[in-house]
């Protein structure tokens, strides 16, 4: 494709790319999966070592890793592999709350309201519905590095699912219990838990898919040196 037509294609995927919060019981074919997963491998890695591994889930191993994650917590239960932020301050502050408070409008839970916001959290656990769940982990040697090497994988997938009509959301909440995680999958304990990702067909009438995030402008972003 022409360089024009590649950045207007990538900007129609980013404009139009959004976290679904309710899914539609469909699956989506292996075919469009393995597709997915094709195009995410292609990320750019720190040395190339490509950290990320990815576990996905499909018809009866969703239902039994979603009574794995709902399960209540259990007293001295592990903690994220990696911590969570010690404060939201400032503007990172106003963004989480504006996104709080358009999700919470959409669904109509008023302000305040402890035990419907509640439930909307505990959603994350059942994946909102989604027939699928990919949970991505990095090796622990690699550090913060293979971290960012599997945040960029995960975006690229994101972009991915989205060419191919198919719903993500990536949820940071899937890594709060990430020995549940280690054990449905087998995995070794030097495997840290990044995220998950749960994909499907979104339920277009349900809404909590009727709200959109903003961005800041990028002047508040990027910085210019040098430049004429």
């Amino acid at each position: 494709m022409p360089p024009d037509n590649n950045a207007t294609a990538l900007n129609q995927l980013l404009s139009q790319r959004f976290s679904c919060r309710a899914f539609a019981t469909e699956p989506v074919p292996q075919a469009t999966l393995q597709r997915i997963v094709a195009m995410a491998q292609r990320t750019a890695s720190w040395c190339n070592s490509q950290p990320w591994q990815v576990h996905i889930t499909q018809g009866e191993a969703t239902e039994q890793f979603r009574d794995v994650m709902q399960a209540p917590q259990q007293e001295g239960e592990p903690t994220p592999d990696f911590p969570w932020p010690s404060e939201y301050r400032g503007v990172y502050q106003s963004r989480r709350r504006e996104c709080a408070q358009a999700l919470y409008e959409s669904l109509g839970i008023e302000h305040g309201d402890r035990a419907a916001s509640g439930r909307q959290i505990m959603e994350n656990f059942r994946f909102f519905g989604a027939p699928h769940v990919a949970m991505i982990t990095t090796d622990q040697a690699l550090g913060v590095y293979g971290a960012v090497d599997c945040g960029a994988y995960v975006a690229n997938f994101l972009l991915a699912a989205a060419s191919l009509g198919v719903a993500t959301i990536p949820q940071a909440a899937l890594a709060v219990r990430p020995q549940r995680v280690r054990d449905y999958f087998g995995l070794s304990s030097d495997r840290l838990v990044v995220c998950g990702i749960s994909l499907g067909y979104a339920e277009p009438s349900h809404p909590a898919n009727s709200f959109r995030t903003t961005r800041a402008d990028i002047a508040t972003a990027v910085q210019w040196k040098g430049m004429i």
